[in-house]
């Protein structure tokens, strides 16, 4: 069950989205999630970790043994500087403690162990984190493959899912996923990973100069499980539109909702930047939507909250995905190359980008496009 302090969404929240994930969990399969800044990625990672939700996509049986754990690289225990040859083990080993930790808060008051086994989870954990045993950081790896193995004995499937996983990609050894992969190889269909990435994962190696080669085996994972995670659907923007006016207590009439929603194009971060600063853009009437809605657009992406939100979405991508959305606005020539080709299809994927009836691209939101076009560095 959520906690109170996670807001709990509609179970149909992002429908099509989760089915598709929930169907690979089922199958015991890893997934790779990408979306640009903005798209509501919190949302939808403590979605699923909901049990409720999870018991609405799944069978029950699978439901009573299955466990998605969220892993945030910001709790990951400080990294020794600088990222020499000599520091790799103590890397990879704080690696396995922020995992192993994650464990033990997933499962630590929830019964599914006997008291003696919780008792040697636990003595495994203590072992692990021991700045007493010389070996620590050695054993890394089997402390937490034992760990795990309390849980695996019982059938239960874990999913760990990997929040901001350019920080984990950036900050840990090649060795550190290599091992994960084996881990898995060694529980199949009850070990599985989620990854969301900011672009596919082969385009982050690329960014932080990582041999594909080097840590291909774990990356192989996600190949034929990568899915581009756009904004809302029309009924889950309404819904956070509504939430909205109740927790702020204002309302708006049909045609100002109908303007923010196109305006943003449905993007979560703009969809809340955009409805703060509403009340800020005069004569938001049904006429003036009708025959003004793209200087009012205009007028709603030259708010500060809104840049700040579209400057999130830019600095999410590629110096090439850039590019051509400059050339798009006619501040670049475009350049058809494999690589534009390439940012085309990943901007498309990402809804940033679309064919009008002219075969020209067009950039998607509006307010994202006025920003574009003032030629952000």
């Amino acid at each position: 069950m959520a906690t109170s302090r996670t807001r709990t969404l509609p179970i149909d929240f992002r429908q099509q989205e989760v089915g598709h994930i929930m169907e690979r969990w089922r199958a015991g399969e890893s997934c790779s999630l990408v979306g640009v800044g903005s798209v509501g990625k919190s949302n939808l990672l403590q979605h699923l970790a909901n049990p409720q939700v999870q018991a609405a996509y799944m069978k029950e049986a699978q439901v009573r043994l299955f466990k998605a754990i969220l892993i945030d690289p910001s709790l990951m225990v400080p990294l020794p500087q600088p990222r020499a040859p000599e520091n790799e083990l103590l890397r990879c080993w704080a690696g396995y403690e922020l995992l192993m930790h994650r464990l033990f808060m997933a499962f630590h008051d929830t019964g599914v162990l006997s008291e003696a086994e919780m008792r040697q989870f636990y003595e495994t954990y203590q072992l692990l984190q021991s700045g007493t045993n010389p070996m620590f950081t050695y054993m890394g790896l089997r402390y937490f493959e034992l760990g795990l193995e309390y849980f695996m004995r019982r059938g239960f499937h874990i999913v760990f899912m990997f929040d901001e996983f350019e920080e984990m990609l950036r900050e840990l050894p090649v060795k550190f996923f290599l091992t994960l992969r084996g881990l898995r190889d060694a529980n199949k269909k009850q070990l599985s990973y989620l990854t969301f990435t900011r672009m596919p994962i082969p385009s982050v190696l690329q960014r932080e100069k990582i041999d594909p080669l080097a840590i291909e085996q774990f990356v192989e994972l996600f190949t034929d499980n990568t899915y581009y995670i756009g904004p809302y659907e029309d009924a889950d923007a309404r819904r956070m539109i509504e939430d909205l006016m109740v927790r702020n207590r204002i309302e708006y009439d049909e045609y100002t909702l109908n303007f923010l929603l196109w305006a943003t194009g449905r993007f979560a971060g703009l969809l809340r930047a955009g409805f703060r600063t509403l009340e800020t853009i005069p004569d938001l009437g049904p006429s003036a939507v009708m025959t003004r809605s793209d200087r009012l657009a205009a007028q709603l992406a030259g708010k500060l909250p809104v840049q700040a939100e579209c400057r999130t979405i830019w600095l999410s991508l590629s110096d090439t995905e850039r590019q051509v959305l400059k050339a798009a606005c006619g501040l670049a020539v475009f350049q058809r190359n494999e690589d534009t080709e390439a940012a085309v299809k990943m901007l498309t994927g990402k809804s940033l980008l679309k064919l009008d009836e002219n075969n020209s691209l067009y950039i998607e939101p509006p307010v994202f496009k006025h920003f574009v076009s003032q030629n952000p560095a």
